[in-house]
């Protein structure tokens, strides 16, 4: 991936947008929330001016003029230049034919799963999934407007990409809920186990795993993988 003069997203909404024609930045903003952009790429007001500010400093884009609306604040209009043009070419390239890894809270939480016992864990994933659902529901709805209206769907063709990564977690922590709550998941009987140890015995649970023949009445070869002082 190539490192950006300003690699911040909204940087990159503020060049699209003004690869269509000058504008200044609160007309940047109405522009994205009118058109839904501000559900993929984060937009705050503040920050926007900042990026205004790093984009100019880089020469991706110039003030052409100031206006004014009535008693309102002078306003500065931009435009973006060839080199900014440049940027927003290759940037949209690389978003599009470039996989980049993504490192997702749930994925993060995924991997410490069974700091929480397992029933606890379920709760919290199919919490996860109903919350999940209502914003895929309001997603579809919005869609099915858009088309009743035959609005092009190239223009919110990232809503709809939003809404297939929605189901495929949903589907996938519901299943992961039930597999936790039927012992279906491997490992999940020894992960229930071990926290009814703690609760019962009051010890930490790396001291379980020192010695799982005294605590299981069985050895757990795969510990071996896992903690190399595991005996």
């Amino acid at each position: 991936m190539v490192r950006r003069k300003v690699g911040n997203p909204l940087a990159f909404a503020v060049l699209g947008s003004l690869a269509e024609r000058s504008m200044h930045p609160y007309e940047i903003s109405t522009m994205l929330k009118s058109r839904g952009k501000d559900g993929s790429i984060k937009l705050n007001y503040g920050s926007l001016y900042s990026v205004v500010t790093a984009l100019e400093k880089a020469g991706f884009i110039e003030a052409v003029e100031t206006v004014r609306d009535g008693n309102r604040p002078e306003r500065t209009v931009y435009a973006i230049t060839a080199t900014g043009r440049e940027e927003f070419d290759s940037w949209l390239a690389e978003l599009l034919g470039e996989p980049e890894k993504d490192f997702s809270q749930l994925e993060a939480g995924l991997a410490y799963l069974p700091a929480f016992a397992p029933d606890r864990v379920a709760d919290l994933l199919e919490q996860r999934a109903g919350v999940l659902e209502q914003e895929a529901a309001g997603l579809e709805g919005m869609h099915a407007m858009m088309r009743s209206k035959k609005f092009p769907e190239i223009f919110w063709i990232e809503s709809e990409f939003r809404v297939e990564l929605l189901r495929t977690e949903i589907a996938f922590v519901r299943r992961l809920a039930e597999r936790i709550r039927t012992d279906d998941l491997e490992g999940t009987e020894f992960w229930r186990r071990t926290h009814e140890l703690v609760a019962e015995l009051g010890i930490h649970p790396g001291e379980l795993l020192k010695d799982p023949v005294k605590y299981f009445g069985v050895d757990f070869p795969w510990l071996r993988e896992v903690l190399p002082d595991a005996q």
